[in-house]
């Protein structure tokens, strides 16, 4: 079985297809795993019981961040409302590069990849996955019995199944079920995220703060897990709204004028966080989406994670990752082989959880870089009392809480070597 994308939704399916005794074979355009990245969390039962099932609860929770409050504040630095760590840190906060590499070592027990390793390939071990950095999908081309499989560097091969875990810009969804603008719906914003380079003002991150105009927001901080690495300066989070920008998402230099472009005259100190994105050489930035495919899978290919039900910011997309990963790959098992009939029941199981959970990206945007200055009062309002708060965190763990995961490996033989 072929798994596009070694991000956190393809080494958790390949987790568990390993574990019920599948040999799954894992490609990845990045030349390695990925540094750098947002925080990401898991909040409320489901998330929490997946990562138990996977062995792996306690070894995130030793990587956890443990979440950061923030300060925001007016143009002249005084504090205008606060919000407490665990309204974005949910249960536990990890970031995505650790969690990332966790689950690829947990998949695949060898050498791990670094940036400048090119073609990285690492091959298959018993009972675990073979990692093919560097390369990318060409074709799809579904037969018989399997799916022909060329790639942009590799050999071509033929693979019983493919899963595409590749993200809101899956090139498997657009290669077997049509153009990404079919599916991706633009919902009217941009995020952007990097680490502060060592030309930063050393003060820029002294404290973690917000700062508001009607559009735009910025953050500045630092993750106090990371306070012992000497490279780390701290980090900053932006998001403005935008029309759909017209550039090419793979030009960082067109992304960091996009981002100069957006924050130009700001007030504060943007000018000189945003000046800082001309030399961090880990931009994140994309706009703030929601994917929708009206069926999930296509003969012997099927989508995972953002691929099938993304949603950027706030549609609690690693957690919903986790949760279909493990879905997944537990009705492919107990489907011994019948591919239709797993991904059937994956999907009728675990679409109605995921549309809540998207739901809650539709408003991210406007909540987190309200339009005008009275909707930005209002959310300050907010934010400052704790009642609302309160319901809103009960809210999101309800939802995230909202499936019943039947109990895959109780239910599938364990595989013998």
């Amino acid at each position: 079985m072929l798994i596009s994308g070694a991000s956190i939704a393809g080494p958790a399916l390949a987790h568990w297809l390993a574990r019920y005794g599948y040999r799954p074979t894992v490609i990845e355009l990045a030349p390695g795993l990925r540094d750098g990245g947002f925080a990401v969390d898991f909040r409320g039962a489901a998330h929490l019981t997946v990562l138990q099932r996977m062995g792996l609860l306690e070894r995130i929770r030793q990587h956890r961040t443990g979440g950061s409050p923030m300060t925001f504040i007016d143009a002249q630095g005084e504090q205008v409302a606060s919000l407490p760590p665990e309204f974005a840190g949910g249960d536990v906060e990890i970031l995505r590069s650790e969690l990332s590499r966790i689950l690829y070592e947990d998949s695949h027990p060898g050498p791990t990849p670094h940036d400048d390793s090119a073609t990285a390939t690492t091959a298959a071990t018993p009972l675990s996955t073979e990692y093919l950095f560097g390369d990318s999908i060409a074709s799809l081309t579904e037969t018989a019995d399997g799916v022909h499989v060329t790639f942009e560097r590799g050999a071509p091969r033929t693979f019983d199944l493919v899963i595409g875990a590749d993200g809101l810009h899956s090139t498997v969804r657009r290669l077997a079920f049509g153009p990404e603008e079919d599916f991706v719906s633009h919902l009217g914003y941009y995020v952007a995220g990097w680490d502060l380079p060592k030309s930063a003002p050393p003060d820029l991150a002294a404290r973690a703060v917000g700062y508001n105009e009607p559009g735009r927001l910025v953050t500045v901080g630092r993750v106090p897990r990371r306070a012992d690495d000497p490279s780390y300066g701290g980090e900053t989070f932006c998001v403005f709204a935008s029309e759909p920008l017209r550039h090419d998402r793979r030009d960082p230099h067109a992304q960091r004028k996009a981002l100069a472009g957006a924050y130009e005259g700001a007030g504060w100190r943007v000018a000189e966080l945003v000046d800082t994105v001309w030399d961090a050489d880990d931009l994140y930035f994309d706009s703030i989406s929601r994917v929708d495919v009206p069926t999930w899978s296509t003969g012997r290919i099927a989508l995972l994670g953002d691929a099938a039900y993304g949603a950027t910011v706030g549609g609690m997309g690693t957690g919903s990752a986790i949760v279909g990963a493990y879905v997944l790959a537990g009705e492919l098992a107990v489907a011994a082989g019948d591919h239709r009939r797993a991904f059937a029941r994956y999907e009728e199981k675990l679409r109605p959880y995921v549309s809540r959970c998207q739901e809650g990206g539709r408003g991210t945007g406007e909540f987190l870089a309200p339009p005008t200055q009275e909707a930005l009062t209002a959310r300050n309002s907010v934010l400052n009392d704790p009642a609302v708060l309160a319901a809103m965190l009960q809210e999101g763990h309800d939802i995230s809480a909202d499936i019943t995961l039947d109990d895959y490996p109780s239910l599938v033989p364990t595989p013998t070597t």
